[in-house]
């Protein structure tokens, strides 16, 4: 679903541009969960920024196929509607805009980049009342400014909600665990599974999990798991190799990389 060949990417600053990603390669297959892990700046969120198209972050040397596409060939919007979600770290305010208003707007334009029809009011209000139950949301809340005054967890929760809705091929989940007290997170991550798991035939989606920590993985259980460090991905095993994460530590496990 994903290939990434020897990525090279920079990032603007305050002195200029900075290399981050320094020839990054990794496959994740459709039907796989792949954790990313590693530490505080090895390039983590720059990946995730680079593949949903953030402006100021530059790609300087290699490619990223998804689903048979060039993702750099496609502006951000059209990565959206091709099937790719971005979940990112600290999601953002959008003050004087409902949820219902963005997220059935997000939805409908997605959907008319496919040629499919738009959902009507009452279709989109069920797939809302039925994505939030997934993740415990009261839909009271989808009426509220798009996450204005929520905690870190409801925040986390509606950007699961907007995922399902929107219902992605592909999704990358930046640090999706950060601010998430214990039941949350369970909530969260049952979300994730069962939104992005594939229940019956073909695998058809894939997520790439950026993580720190084993206890998101507990719920979430991955397929793989790699190691970025310096900008590159060092190391790539099973659940195992997070649990040794967990244990000894980035340095004692690169140190065998």
């Amino acid at each position: 679903m994903l290939t990434i060949e020897n990525l090279h990417a920079e990032v603007d600053g305050a002195n200029g541009r900075t290399a981050i990603l320094k020839g990054l390669s990794l496959e994740i297959a459709a039907g796989e969960i792949h954790a990313i892990m590693g530490p505080n700046g090895a390039g983590k969120s720059t990946l995730a920024h680079v593949l949903g198209g953030k402006p100021g972050y530059h790609v300087t040397g290699g490619s990223v196929t998804f689903r048979g596409q060039n993702l750099f060939d496609l502006d951000p919007h059209e990565r959206a509607a091709t099937g790719l979600f971005l979940g990112f770290q600290y999601p953002v305010e959008i003050p004087g805009v409902s949820n219902v208003q963005f997220l059935r707007e997000a939805a409908n334009s997605q959907r008319k980049y496919r040629g499919e029809e738009p959902l009507s009011g009452g279709e989109f209000l069920k797939l809302a009342k039925e994505k939030a139950a997934l993740l415990k949301m009261d839909v009271e809340m989808l009426k509220r400014q798009v996450n204005v005054g929520f905690s870190g967890g409801e925040k986390k929760r509606a950007e699961m909600v907007q995922m399902g809705i929107l219902d992605p091929a592909f999704a990358v989940l930046d640090e999706t665990d950060s601010g998430l007290d214990i039941d949350a997170l369970r909530v969260v991550g049952d979300g994730i599974n069962a939104i992005m798991r594939q229940k019956d035939g073909a695998p058809d989606k894939a997520v790439l999990l950026i993580t720190h920590y084993q206890r998101l993985l507990e719920v979430v259980k991955p397929d793989k798991v790699s190691v970025l460090a310096g900008g590159r991905i060092v190391q790539t095993g099973g659940p195992e190799l997070a649990l040794r994460l967990e244990a000894e530590g980035y340095d004692a496990v690169m140190a065998d990389a």
